[in-house]
């Protein structure tokens, strides 16, 4: 019904016969879900710009977070929402392209969702609870392969980027570290932080290593790290490094055109903020416009990279 629906109003609008509900958009608060537990990079990057879309399109957007299943449960929230605008996902390139793989995600990121908008993408830590004695990425190395299973990393999920950056590593070094998911990054870098689990790779790291709750040994998704002094990119040691991570906003499929497009200008604009760009960068991402195709081009190249890494690893569908 979607498709047909989106047909039909595309129509309607080559006619200059907009439905007036159409051509007011929006007369309503507009809710942003968050697919992760609040507290994470990702509920932080929501509420950023939910302020700044408020101003943008006259209207309150309200976050919501539905947590669970590597982020496919609030994604498959709004892939099944009434498409009218209303209720939008901010997503991590994680539950759109890599987590569907590995959990039984009740939607098709391709086919379900439309994007609006690519945020940025993400630089994030590997860092480690600073009472273990590591210091780098060849110490971490060293002592997992002493220690087979013995060390443990938290992400936020089944097929989140932090677990799949670190399944990398492990099939790089040919390492065994045990893995601990949770609902979103914030609980996992806490429980880090207080030594539950030793390790960990996300953006929102970047905060902890620079208060020195915890020790960064690589970083990666930016070309430097200025305000890590100390922590290189993880590509001195492994050069042939291809992943990082991405956040982004996506609409139900079926959206009316024209509301699509007020939300791809609004987004636009708001990413283009020097203040929204800046504090974005305090947050471990850096703000990338691209066009709906280069995004939808994005998801595709993550998914395909994960896949390999999801084979050679012989991760299973949880």
């Amino acid at each position: 019904m979607k498709p047909l629906l989106s047909a039909l109003i595309g129509i309607l609008l080559s006619l200059g016969l907009a439905p007036a509900s159409f051509a007011a958009y929006p007369e309503k608060p507009i809710v942003l879900i968050v697919p992760y537990a609040p507290g994470g990079t990702n509920d932080n990057i929501a509420r950023l710009l939910a302020e700044h879309l408020a101003t943008e399109l006259g209207q309150s957007v309200v976050v919501e977070n539905k947590p669970g299943a590597g982020g496919t449960l609030g994604a498959a929230h709004v892939a099944h929402a009434k498409a009218d605008g209303y209720t939008l996902l901010n997503a991590s390139i994680g539950n759109l392209a890599i987590a569907p793989q590995l959990v039984k995600a009740q939607f098709d990121p391709f086919a379900d969702l439309t994007p609006l908008a690519n945020i940025g993408e993400s630089r994030s830590v590997i860092a480690i609870n600073p009472k273990l004695p590591i210091t780098s990425i060849a110490e971490l190395i060293a002592y997992a392969k002493a220690n087979p299973g013995k060390l443990s990393y938290g992400s936020s999920g089944h097929g989140s980027p932090g677990s799949i950056s670190l399944e990398y590593l492990k099939l790089l070094a040919g390492i065994d570290i045990v893995h601990v998911p949770y609902k979103g990054s914030a609980p996992a870098l806490s429980d880090v932080i207080a030594g539950h689990v030793d390790l960990l790779s996300d953006p929102l790291a970047n905060g902890a290593v620079k208060s020195g709750h915890l020790r960064g040994l690589a970083y990666f998704g930016a070309t430097e790290a200025p305000d890590l002094p100390g922590v290189p990119s993880l590509l001195e040691t492994y050069p042939q490094w291809n992943f990082s991570g991405a956040f982004l906003a996506a609409a139900p499929s079926g959206t009316p055109t024209e509301v699509v497009s007020r939300l791809r200008t609004a987004f636009d604009k708001v990413l283009a903020s020097s203040q929204v760009i800046a504090k974005l960068q305090g947050m471990g991402v850096s703000a990338q416009r691209l066009s709906p195709e280069e995004t939808s081009k994005l998801i595709r190249k993550t998914h395909d990279i994960s896949a390999e890494i999801i084979e050679k690893a012989h991760l299973q569908a949880q």
